[in-house]
């Protein structure tokens, strides 16, 4: 049975990694519908837009805009409204222009769309070529388009109905130097990388990641994509109890 298939991203409608996913999905099946936000919407993680009435802008033939929308909206709207009675069975978003690795994966929008893919009943993959934001604010997704739809299969053929989404990156490097995939844990960083950057006007600010914090791991995805240019795929768990904490807490009583 052929895939359906919905794309979704976090850069936007218009981005051109979005139309690198949409070439990798025609490569896996010809039922490849698109469902992006109108705009940037980098950083969104797993916000859904409540309260505030939304539209749906027709781009073209199954290719649809979520008018200031998240990526988690764009997949609700596909799975639960566009698709009708039949909902996509893989959700592929991306492609992202920039890494998202270690815990950056929990603000990610290209993450949450794939999160919510697969809490939708799909398999859910999010998908990020990798830059070197000191040389260029450009991405090269050579990578991306070269092992794009041969790592969606490696995956699906791995895939035994886990509660996880998978999260994806392309090493930067030329593909001559690309190794392999690896599927590796996520880094765990020793606190959050996010922090407040003072911009040049008085009084404003961004928020931003002005560097790494460590130590890193050498088997985690921020050193394996870094140095040994792998494709790293790392299944993120959907249910996200602790289970050694929750027994310890089993006798849990008030004081």
């Amino acid at each position: 049975m052929a895939l359906r298939i919905l794309l979704t991203n976090d850069d936007g409608v218009d981005a051109p990694g979005l139309a690198v996913m949409a070439d990798i999905a025609a490569q896996l099946s010809d039922d490849v519908w698109i469902v992006a936000p109108d705009g940037n919407q980098s950083g969104a993680g797993h916000r859904f837009t409540f309260g505030r009435e939304l539209t749906l802008d027709e781009r073209g033939p199954r290719r649809f805009a979520v008018v200031g929308g998240s990526p988690a909206d764009c997949v609700v709207a596909g799975m639960t409204h566009l698709l009708g009675d039949k909902p996509a069975d893989l959700v592929l978003s991306g492609v992202n222009a920039g890494q998202n690795l270690g815990d950056i994966v929990n603000c990610s929008g290209t993450a949450g769309g794939a999160r919510e893919g697969a809490l939708q009943g799909a398999i859910g993959i999010a998908m990020s070529q990798s830059m070197d934001y000191n040389s260029s604010r450009q991405a090269d997704w050579e990578n991306a388009v070269h092992f794009g739809a041969r790592t969606v299969e490696a995956i699906l053929a791995a895939h035994a109905g886990d509660d996880v989404f998978y999260n994806v990156n392309f090493p930067f490097c030329d593909t001559s130097e690309v190794t392999g995939l690896a599927a590796v844990p996520h880094q765990r960083f020793s606190r959050s990388p996010i922090r407040h950057y003072a911009s040049d006007n008085p009084g404003g600010f961004f928020m931003a990641i002005p560097e790494t914090p460590l130590p890193l791991d050498p088997e985690a995805d921020f050193e394996v994509l870094r140095k040994g240019n792998k494709i790293t795929v790392t299944p993120m768990a959907l249910q996200m109890t602790h289970q050694g904490a929750l027994a310890r807490l089993s006798s849990l009583k008030l004081p």
